[in-house]
């Protein structure tokens, strides 16, 4: 067995992910024997199996006897129902740790070509993109960190072949072989009938995952040049969008949504895509709630996305200025002007004091001049207000809540003429004035 280790710095420090099976010990032993770079043993003692202290004892003393710094995590408790997953997700922080701590960017993990295979297979029956169905990359690289399987081309048979021939201690792992765990039944079930059907399967599905990744890359390249080109700011140009090809389509958002979410697996799935298509199709403004409290938003032309705010409810006491992000709503002495920017009242017609306050749900005004109500969100759809603000939007009440005015859209009936009497004036504005 002859790994490549000529993308790996000499000067610099790796991390090995060993769990003393018969995969990493050889990775270790081979590393042990073929590098002169530091080596930083990083072991997980997840803490299900009463062989699992043993283990730990063991990989501690050989890493002792070979020069190798042995760092251990053990797990003392899980808190999610999906023990597989909380379970690497605490490795994958864990190794993070220890690149920080040893200033250095090369993770080294044991995957092997059997690995690979029974990944795609699950990936495949699973659903996923085009990088997915690819199984597991031989060298990953996040943010300025490598995660690299020098095993990757060999299989389970010839790791084991070496551990013989070189006298390498391991330990294993029984949950291995309980089908109750996916993988398992794969790797018990499908993988045996593949491999006694063709011995040197695993190489096809070598070839199956590097062309995957191949024309991967090259989407991906083409898909940045169009992100590039319609989306900025946060917008997405619908204009522009709505002309590509369904499948560009479909690429560009994953593009966008995987940065949005930090790359982060298996939280957009092929509905959303589908239904941020067909929001984007249609003429009518709308919103799509998204997970991890990412709410997308379509307004005319242009697709934007934003994170839910905890609680975005006011209510301020109208004093003689009120500023609310945009929006200036203050009291002056007087003015000529009588468009909707202006309200005029006469104080025993309301109920002081005066608020300014978010819009709420069933809202309605009395409008100036017309005999009935009317709904605030009609009035936000007519002005053509975009969602993104409608729910901040400032609306002045009296005491009793009655909606006196939205501020340069709508007056109510509690507004007076400027040639009747009136002791207040209320202007708006969306800038300060000099």
């Amino acid at each position: 067995m002859k790994l490549d280790l000529s993308y790996i710095n000499e000067n610099k420090t790796i991390v090995i992910g060993v769990s003393a099976g018969p995969d990493s010990m050889a990775l270790l032993h081979y590393l042990i024997n073929n590098t002169t770079n530091k080596l930083v043993c990083a072991h997980i003692n997840h803490n299900v199996r009463k062989e699992s202290i043993e283990e730990e004892k063991y990989l501690k003393s050989y890493c002792n006897k070979n020069n190798v710094i042995f760092e251990c995590l053990k797990i003392t408790n899980y808190q999610e129902n999906n023990f597989e997953n909380e379970a690497r997700k605490k490795r994958y922080e864990f190794y993070n740790e220890l690149l920080d701590k040893y200033q250095t960017k090369y993770l080294l993990l044991a995957h092997h070509a059997d690995d690979l295979i029974e990944t795609i297979l699950m990936k495949i029956a699973r659903g996923s993109n085009l990088e997915g169905y690819a199984g597991i990359k031989k060298i990953n690289k996040y943010n300025d960190k490598y995660i690299i399987r020098p095993l990757l081309d060999y299989t389970k048979d010839e790791i084991l072949e070496y551990n013989n021939k070189n006298n390498i201690k391991y330990y294993i792992d029984k949950s291995n072989s309980d089908n109750k765990y996916t993988r398992n039944r794969y790797r018990n079930y499908i993988l045996p009938f593949l491999k006694k059907e063709d011995p040197n399967i695993h190489k096809k599905f070598i070839m199956y995952s590097n062309t995957l990744l191949e024309y991967d890359n090259y989407i991906k390249k083409e898909t940045e040049k169009i992100v590039n080109s319609i989306y900025y700011k946060n917008k997405l140009n619908l204009e522009k969008f709505n002309k590509l090809d369904y499948f560009m389509k479909k690429n560009t958002l994953y593009y966008i949504l995987n940065n949005l979410y930090n790359n982060k697996q298996n939280i957009i799935t092929h509905n959303h895509i589908n239904n941020i298509i067909n929001i984007c199709k249609k003429d009518k403004n709308n919103y799509l709630n998204l997970p991890k409290g990412l709410i997308l938003i379509k307004e005319y032309q242009y697709l934007s996305f934003k994170y839910k705010n905890k609680n975005t409810n006011y209510k301020y006491l109208l004093k003689d200025y009120q500023k609310i992000d945009n929006h200036i709503i203050r009291k002056i002495n007087k003015s000529e002007f009588n468009g909707n920017n202006i309200c005029r009242i006469n104080s025993k017609n309301i109920n002081l004091p005066l608020y300014i306050r978010n819009k709420k749900d069933g809202d309605k005004i009395e409008v100036l001049g017309l005999n009935g109500h009317k709904k605030i969100s009609d009035i936000f759809v007519e002005k053509k207000i975009p969602i993104s603000i409608r729910n901040k939007y400032p609306i002045v009440v009296d005491n009793k809540d009655n909606i006196i005015w939205v501020p340069n859209l709508k007056k109510s009936k509690f507004n007076t003429k400027n040639n009747e009497f009136y002791d207040i004036i209320l202007e708006y504005c969306e800038k300060e004035e000099n």
